[in-house]
């Protein structure tokens, strides 16, 4: 981990701002502790020794579904995805971070258009939607029939947010891999979010920067309003005649 990786609040590009803003759901609007918490109870281990496995796991590159190879290695886990979906009960209005429904009021309300968009199974859409948060578009990659970081996925989120240009958009993630580098390469902004065990743990690679580096949501509407004012004041004085 680069403990050096501080919070970028001033947008690295020169670019317009952003008219519409895409959240993933995971560890961004969506805090998972209890979707590891009950895979933990179910293989028999502690919260804590399956979050520091994870913590390793993600640190070597792994995907989270690793895990199970160093604490369950008899385990087929996909035979308990029913049992984990039952006991976990699905999305609660306590698992929504602190910062989600100011942020997404204050974006709409500064004329901003929000999407919730990330790698989901389709069962997750109802359950968001039942939390009454703001939003514009919805859509889980279940849905969209193709997960980050295919390409594919972000030609279907510009279709589903009715942008015109993916330089339209500033997408909100907390992995480095599936949201921060994979979007980039679609053509939209970034905005890493450093919360969470990806966010904390992934880094970005030499010379490569987002938009945007934070470390929860509670800036966003205000630095996206700065970055339009800024972008306004410049393009005023670049038009205004010399004397």
């Amino acid at each position: 981990m680069n403990a050096a990786a501080s919070p970028n609040t001033t947008p690295v590009t020169g670019d317009p701002a952003p008219t519409i803003v895409a959240f993933d759901i995971g560890e961004v609007v969506i805090d998972e502790t209890r979707v590891w918490a009950t895979w933990a109870d179910i293989i028999g281990v502690s919260p804590l020794t399956f979050g520091a496995v994870l913590g390793v796991a993600i640190a070597d590159g792994l995907g989270w579904e690793d895990v199970f190879d160093e604490l369950a290695p008899n385990m087929v886990w996909q035979d308990f995805e029913d049992e984990h979906e039952a006991r976990y009960g699905g999305f609660r209005d306590d698992d929504v971070y602190g910062d989600v429904r100011d942020c997404l009021t204050a974006l709409q309300a500064d004329g901003l258009k929000v999407v919730l968009c990330g790698n989901q199974p389709a069962r997750r859409q109802a359950q968001l939607t039942a939390l009454d948060l703001p939003h514009d578009a919805m859509a889980m990659s279940d849905d969209l029939g193709v997960e980050k970081p295919d390409p594919r996925f972000w030609e279907r989120l510009l279709e589903l947010a009715g942008a015109e240009s993916a330089a339209e958009v500033l997408y909100v993630g907390d992995r480095v891999d599936n949201d921060v580098l994979s979007a980039m390469q679609a053509g939209l902004k970034t905005c890493w979010l450093r919360r969470g065990p990806w966010g904390r743990l992934h880094d970005l690679p030499d010379n490569v920067e987002a938009d945007l580096v934070l470390e929860g949501l509670g800036e966003l509407p205000m630095l996206i309003k700065a970055w339009r004012d800024d972008l306004e004041a410049a393009n005023a004085e670049q038009s205004t005649p010399s004397s």
